[in-house]
């Protein structure tokens, strides 16, 4: 029985390998170009209608969102381009010269019809068209081709859905997190003993280099925001994205205030100098505090990534008591300072500060300044929405009023609730 999930390990790790984006990315890529030359082969007179598998690999992306958007913007780099070098065809023909006015009038035109990062891809098409011979069966045969690549790519994301990579970014989040509580732990150790400067030092190096970690992790969640626009299967989009962009806006802060706390125990290393950052009793409730601390992010992380209600709610109240205690942890902290400051009243400002920078993560990862922050963040994204889309904001308002008229009369919104 050992024997077996030795044996299924290559499956499962075969298997996670499969859904990683770029995997996945070449699948449907690969799929949507061969259909798509398929077709073409049929309808075009091109010999070989490259350019239909061409603006299918470009348009199909990793998500329902992109596809869209990067399909329109393809087809009209390509019409625009197309519609140049027939102008050019007509007026001048191809020429050194020629060549140059027509390369400098695709991409201005590029940039007039607004298709951002296809603006090069306007200058191609016309500088392809214009170089045969036969210009006018050429130009058409290429928007056709074009429109085959785009409507093929479109098809690809309805009959293989694109992936939603939340759970991806969700991975990602909690992994920032537990980073973010190993070195507490590391601080907390060494606040709790004999801190050499170098050592201080070193953890504020640390500290800094979280950012790449953030930059990482946004990208992840960025790619997760776009597979929840437009995706059919679902319901919540904004809610996921606001969830997971919050969560992650949290740990950035917490952070930023953790890399501010190890310059502030830096230079107070350098300040105590041969002596301990504090004294024995002071420095094993700085620890004990940054220990409490640390687990509280990690289940504010699971928290933010979590979408099953019954193990949201487990995760909150898991959350909700580590802050409690971690709150009590501070406001003994506080207390042993105060009598510090009374015996001894140097380095008081960076005493000060630590404490500070410590209830300032606490606050952060407060439960109800989370429910504060998720509720403005979601009324600021409706009202963006309804002042850019008023009409189709209308037409979502009635449908979701007739889908809840609806429910009530059947009864099936009381069940699910």
């Amino acid at each position: 029985m050992r024997d077996v999930p030795e044996r299924a390990a290559p499956l499962v790790r075969l298997a996670r390998r499969y859904r990683e984006p770029s995997v996945v990315q070449a699948l449907r890529s690969a799929a949507a170009a061969t259909v798509a030359y398929v077709i073409a082969l049929r309808l075009s007179p091109e010999a070989l209608p490259l350019t239909a598998p061409l603006t299918a690999l470009l348009v199909v992306q990793v998500t329902l969102y992109a596809t869209l958007t990067n399909g329109v913007r393809r087809v009209n780099s390509v019409v625009a381009g197309v519609l140049v070098a027939i102008a050019f065809s007509l007026l001048v023909g191809l020429t050194w010269w020629s060549l140059a006015l027509l390369i400098i009038a695709s991409l201005a035109v590029g940039h007039l019809v607004r298709v951002d990062e296809y603006v090069p891809e306007v200058a191609i098409s016309a500088m392809l068209v214009l170089g045969v011979t036969t210009v006018g069966d050429t130009a058409w045969a290429r928007v056709v081709e074009t429109l085959i690549g785009a409507l093929v790519g479109f098809a690809t994301n309805v009959l293989l859905p694109p992936p939603v990579w939340v759970e991806e970014a969700g991975e990602s989040i909690e992994g920032l997190a537990r980073r973010l509580r190993q070195l507490m732990l590391r601080i907390g150790e060494e606040a709790a003993g004999r801190t050499p400067v170098e050592q201080a030092a070193a953890r504020l190096h640390e500290a800094r280099r979280l950012d790449h970690d953030i930059v990482s992790v946004d990208a992840a969640l960025r790619q997760a925001e776009d597979s929840l626009r437009l995706n059919p299967r679902v319901r919540e989009g904004l809610l996921h994205r606001v969830v997971l962009r919050t969560g992650l806006d949290t740990l950035e802060i917490c952070t930023v205030v953790l890399r501010v706390l190890a310059r502030t125990l830096t230079d107070l290393a350098k300040e105590r100098e041969p002596q301990p950052l504090f004294p024995p009793e002071i420095g094993e409730t700085v620890e004990r505090l940054l220990s409490e601390i640390a687990d509280a992010v990690v289940s504010f992380g699971v928290l933010v990534t979590t979408s099953v209600s019954l193990n949201a709610d487990a995760a909150e109240a898991r959350l909700s008591a580590e802050l409690r205690q971690a709150a009590a942890t501070r406001d003994k902290l506080a207390q042993l300072l105060l009598e510090q400051l009374q015996h001894d009243a140097r380095q008081w400002q960076l005493h000060g500060a630590a404490l500070t920078e410590v209830n300032r993560i606490i606050d952060e990862l407060d439960t109800e300044h989370r429910s504060r922050r998720l509720l403005e963040e979601l009324d600021l994204v409706s009202r963006e929405q309804r002042e850019r889309m008023p009409r189709l904001t209308r037409l979502r308002e009635r449908l979701g009023v007739q889908e809840q008229l609806w429910r009530n009369r059947t009864g099936i919104g009381g069940r699910f609730q």
